[in-house]
Order: structure tokens, then C-alpha cells, then sequence
């Protein structure tokens, strides 16, 4: 039978393994790479986004979840953790964008805590939303309290038709997340008059690299609002990371080598120069501090020399330190680039 990708918990979920596996794929190692482009050792160039990955519940269990997410995860962030995340954001000033993603970042006790503080310090909110959420009851209001406070919706929706969607992420997810579109269009999110912003990440169903970022928008865009009536401001395209579910799905259907070379074959000096973890740290649900949400799960925590805890938090170590990189970065180096925002070069 061939393998789906639309899996349950990953029996890759151990970090070491992971790691074993990715360093010893055929490819040239990252470092070897990021030395020909003049850029190794990679290393951070200040600190504009703090990332907090509030924990690994999520209300849907998708195939490519770099995170291993689902409802019968029981790691989560504390309100003590969230108290000294907000105490590292206000001790940085530098830092103009909080960026919040899980699991279902929504369905941390944490979650309003952490977005009405970072809005009271006066940072710029994004929210990493899988759209059915939404649609909980125990989120009925979580819309409108998204639009009071002018975060901006970062969501995932992996193609424009069911098939492909449902293939991914579960029966039915696509219909869901049509209905969330049109809940968060009607409170003026993908409306640019409203400054209220709806952003949609594409990602490729399937061993491949996502195509170029603004044909593939404007066929969303065309598709979305002629077939279902919604809208959204931008498409981000995000390669799929060969970690946990998605790696044990290319393990499992035999394609683990071939994309990694796929990968390491279009590593791109420009985008490994803009990779996000350059001006990035990320908060893990207890607080342990990485370079990026992918190092997180594959528990490569900062360089010893920096902080690891966010709870001694010192911007200015952690804007200067060492990135921490592996074969994986493959993912956000290859083509244009991969970043939480789409691409990063041209």
C-alpha cells in the first residue's frame, strides 16, 4: 500500500534519530555548503522577532507537522514560562514582532495572556492558526478577540481544492477552513483597507519543492475568491522540512534520499543569507531557547556560549550568537528560500 501522508504520531518523534538520519543522507553537509557561500559559521545578526512555541496540542493531526502536533500531546506552556517570556520581550527592545504558533497556539491557557501583554508593550502579533480552530466552541469568540487586538492570522491551508487539503490535513479540514476564512473576512481580515492581515501558507502535498511564490498566489487568489468567495492578502510558500511526520513519511515511502538531495541541490547562497533565524530566537514550552521552531524539534538547543533558558534571557548574546545548523536547513535554503514568511530571495 502506499504511504499517506496524512499520518498519526510520527515513530520518528525521538530528535536523536532524526538527527542520525539527516547527517547521514548523501548530501553534502550544511556546513561544507554554507562555507562555499562565504556565510559559515552562520550567525545571527540581531534580534526583530521573538517566536513562542506555546506546546504541541493541536485539535488536528496533520502528515507534514514538523511539530508532531495533536490532540493527545500533553506538552504545553505554563504561565509561569509565558511570564518570563514577556519579561525577555519588554528587556528587548529590539524586538518589534511576537510571533506565536504551537500546536494550536489557541488553545494554550497562555495564549490571550501572551498576545494581550505583547500588544500592551506595543509589538506587532502574529498568530500561527490552523483555521478550524475557529470553529471550536470553546473558541466561539476567538475571532473577534484576534481582530480587537490587530493580530495578524498566519494560516495554514495547503491547496485550493478539498482533495489535496484533506489529503494533508483530514477529512473535512478543508471545508472547515473555508468557513473560518469567511468567519475572519467578516470582522475585515483580507480586506487591506481594514489593516487587519490574513496570510495563507502553501505547502507542497507531496516530496516536492513549492513552486514560485507569486504564480502560485495568484492562482489561490483567483481560485479562492471564485470558487468559494474568500480573500486573504498574501500566499507564503513554505518548503516541507524533513523532520519528524514528514520525514517518516519520505522514510516510509522511500524518498527520504532523493529529496534531501533535491535540497542540498538547490541550496541558494542568497537565501541561506536571509534565513529567519538570523534576526529570530525561539521559546519552547519550557522555556528552552533555539535558533528556529525546526531546531526546536529536533532539540538543538542555542549555542552553549548564549543563554538556554529564557528565563536569563540577554538580547545581546543572543543577537550575536552562533546559529546552530544541520542537514534540515536544506529545507529553508533550497530555491527562493523557506522561512516563516515564504521566501527569501529572489
Amino acid at each position: 500500500m502506499k504511504p499517506s501522508l496524512q499520518s498519526r504520531r510520527s515513530p520518528l518523534a525521538a530528535p536523536a534519530e532524526q538527527r542520525r538520519l539527516l547527517a547521514g543522507a548523501a548530501v553534502p553537509p550544511f556546513a561544507t555548503a554554507l562555507a562555499g557561500a562565504g556565510l559559515h559559521p552562520l550567525r545571527a545578526t540581531g534580534l526583530r522577532v521573538l517566536q513562542i512555541n506555546v506546546g504541541k496540542v493541536c485539535n488536528q493531526t496533520c502528515g507534514h507537522c514538523h511539530v508532531d502536533a495533536g490532540p493527545d500531546r500533553r506538552e504545553r506552556m505554563t504561565r509561569e514560562t509565558a511570564e518570563w517570556c514577556m519579561a525577555a520581550l519588554a528587556s528587548a527592545p529590539s524586538i518589534d514582532t511576537v510571533d506565536v504558533t504551537g500546536g494550536a497556539p489557541e488553545l494554550n491557557e497562555c495564549f490571550r495572556f501572551l498576545v494581550e501583554r505583547s500588544r500592551a508593550l506595543g509589538r506587532h502579533v502574529i498568530d500561527r492558526c490552523n483555521l478550524t480552530v475557529l470553529l471550536l466552541p470553546s473558541q466561539g469568540d476567538l475571532a473577534e478577540f484576534l481582530a480587537a487586538h490587530r493580530v495578524q492570522v498566519i494560516a495554514s491551508l495547503p491547496y485550493h481544492r478539498p482533495a489535496q487539503t484533506d489529503a494533508q490535513r483530514g477529512e473535512g479540514v478543508f471545508e472547515k477552513s473555508i468557513a473560518a476564512i469567511r468567519k475572519l473576512n467578516a470582522l475585515g481580515y483580507g480586506d487591506p483597507s481594514s489593516g487587519l492581515e490574513l496570510d495563507l501558507v502553501y505547502n507542497p502535498v507531496g516530496a516536492f519543492l513549492p513552486p514560485r511564490q507569486g504564480a502560485i498566489e495568484a492562482q489561490f487568489r483567483r481560485e479562492l475568491q471564485q470558487r468559494w468567495g474568500v480573500a486573504f492578502d498574501r500566499l507564503f510558500t513554505i518548503t516541507n522540512m524533513p523532520i519528524s511526520r514528514f520525514l517518516d513519511f519520505l522514510v516510509t515511502s522511500g524518498n527520504d534520499a532523493a529529496y534531501l538531495q533535491r535540497l542540498s541541490g538547490a541550496f541558494n547562497p542568497a537565501a541561506a543569507a536571509g534565513v529567519m533565524c538570523r534576526g529570530m530566537v525561539s521559546v519552547a514550552w519550557d522555556g528552552t531557547l533555539y535558533d528556529c521552531d525546526f531546531n526546536q524539534m529536533l532539540d538543538l538547543a542555542v549555542d552553549g556560549g548564549a543563554p538556554q533558558h529564557v528565563r536569563d534571557f540577554d538580547a545581546a548574546m543572543l543577537g550575536g550568537r552562533t546559529v546552530v545548523t544541520g542537514n534540515h536547513c536544506y529545507g529553508c535554503t533550497a530555491g527562493a528560500g523557506s522561512s516563516c514568511g515564504g521566501n527569501v530571495a529572489p
